[in-house]
């Protein structure tokens, strides 16, 4: 497991993201897109991208049990997943059998040990022109983000601004798209990887 990256109660995540779908649709994953959930966890925003996208997702995580979670909520929903796959997100491009149009990671991303190795091989993954899409927290002091009467979220040390992201993804391959707000705490990064970033993931 990633450091703080325990997935959260599900009434105040709940609370925080009432509308996965237009997190989603905001960071401009379409539903003719072939698509990655990156630490996936227990499916929360896996069940209705699966919907979403009609299937074409696979889903990744490095715990078996979250996994088997989120198949549930992809059950339940009655949508599908292409491919379930336990294992470690910086080796994705040696796990999806195919090039990809976007990969999403929501709310992981501040606790990847390696994260520019983890960049780098979702830029592997992707079509060219393809999207990497991070959701993370604000860059606010954790006793300012309070859902439900609590503090929630990752260390107040952990949490990333937009400029800390773009510094360590734009190196291995991307340039930055957009910056989407998702109040209260949080913000996307969406990268286009470079048509000639092969020279940088190879």
């Amino acid at each position: 497991m990633f450091p703080a990256t325990a997935m959260p109660d599900p009434g105040w995540w709940h609370t925080l993201w009432p509308n996965p779908e237009g997190v989603i649709r905001s960071l401009g994953i379409r539903s003719s897109m072939t698509v990655v959930d990156l630490c996936c966890g227990d499916g929360y925003f896996t069940a209705p991208l699966a919907a979403f996208v009609k299937g074409k997702l696979y889903a990744v995580d490095l715990d078996r049990a979250m996994l088997e979670k989120a198949q549930a909520e992809v059950e339940h929903v009655g949508a599908s997943v292409r491919q379930w796959i336990c294992a470690d997100a910086r080796d994705l491009a040696k796990l999806v059998p195919e090039a990809v149009d976007f990969v999403m990671i929501a709310n992981t991303f501040h606790g990847v040990p390696d994260k520019a190795a983890m960049a780098r091989s979702v830029a592997a993954a992707l079509t060219p022109g393809g999207r990497l899409g991070i959701v993370n927290w604000h860059q606010l002091p954790l006793e300012e983000t309070v859902i439900l009467g609590q503090p929630r979220g990752p260390k107040t040390e952990m949490r990333m601004s937009p400029e800390q992201v773009k510094n360590i993804v734009e190196p291995v391959g991307f340039e930055l798209e957009k910056i989407v707000q998702f109040p209260p705490f949080h913000y996307g990064a969406v990268f286009r990887r470079k048509e000639d970033s092969d020279e940088h993931i190879t």
